[in-house]
């Protein structure tokens, strides 16, 4: 799989982390990543919510000096599967490029084999985080 297919190394990581493992396995592997989503620091002002997800998660996309993003998100602990699709977006483009964000593909939750085991409904959740981050960080970056 090639990275120019797939985005950042680090998306290829995590698509071939899920995708690798057995069915049975991905979504434990999903709740891994929920509890893994790193806490808002005090300051962190107004964060966007994401209406299309069935439970409340906020985000916050900014573009730092270094034209890096870094990527906050506030999810209720009771919403493991909305946490874990946080964390994951998190994992794969916090501290990316403004481009490496942008070229993300919208669908990349297809290819790590989660369309088989959740919802429709669920899964519009995880792109439309991805959309959400998109837009701050173009409406940033002037693109």
């Amino acid at each position: 799989m090639s990275e120019a297919a797939t985005g950042t190394p680090r998306l290829t990581k995590v698509i071939e982390e899920f995708s690798s493992a057995p069915k049975t396995l991905r979504l434990p592997l999903l709740l891994e990543y929920a509890n893994r989503l790193p806490k808002l620091p005090d300051d962190m002002g107004e964060l966007e919510q994401v209406h299309e997800c069935q439970t409340p998660l906020f985000l916050k996309a900014a573009l730092e000096d270094d034209e890096t993003v870094s990527l906050y998100f506030d999810a209720p602990p009771e919403a493991p599967t909305t946490r874990g699709f946080a964390s994951v977006v998190h994992a794969v483009l916090d501290g990316a490029t403004v481009d490496e964000v942008l070229e993300t593909p919208e669908d990349f939750y297809t290819k790590m084999g989660l369309a088989e085991l959740i919802s429709p409904l669920r899964l519009r959740g995880m792109s439309a985080i991805l959309t959400r981050v998109k837009n701050q960080v173009r409406a940033q970056a002037g693109a």
